[in-house]
């Protein structure tokens, strides 16, 4: 499985998507993926995640942006040497695009800042030129 990785202001976003299959109508244009989100606190100070920011681009350049409270219905708390993991889910209706986006991030003190999410492919075996 292939895994994307970014880290900012010492919070590390690891990202591993995963086509699936069971879900995905491809002659009805519909491709489905999740994705596992591992959310680790390399820093000092506790951070809760507060809001998410998603850029969806598919293989025709159509962006689709997506904004929300928390991730999954919650706004984890991640003390220092922890993480935190979720796992969601994009279609699509071209067989490949690529997702990338922000979470807003809280420290304790109540200083908020931005950490980015690693852009990553969302590639299927129906895409016949790989968009990477």
């Amino acid at each position: 499985m292939t895994t994307f990785e970014e880290t900012t202001h010492d919070i590390r976003i690891e990202v591993e998507p995963n086509f699936l299959e069971d879900e995905s109508a491809p002659e009805e244009n519909r491709y489905v993926w999740a994705y596992r989100i591992t959310i680790e606190n390399k820093g000092s100070r506790a951070v809760q995640l507060i809001s998410r920011y998603w850029r969806i681009t598919d293989a025709f350049g159509r962006i689709r942006e997506v904004h929300g409270a928390g991730v999954v219905g919650e706004q984890p708390q991640i003390e220092p040497g922890n993480s935190y993991q979720y796992t969601s889910g994009a279609p699509l209706e071209t067989p490949s695009g690529f997702m990338t986006g922000s979470y807003r991030m809280r420290a304790l003190s109540g200083e908020s800042f931005e950490v980015g999410i690693p852009l990553f492919a969302l590639a299927s075996p129906y895409e016949s030129r790989q968009v990477h």
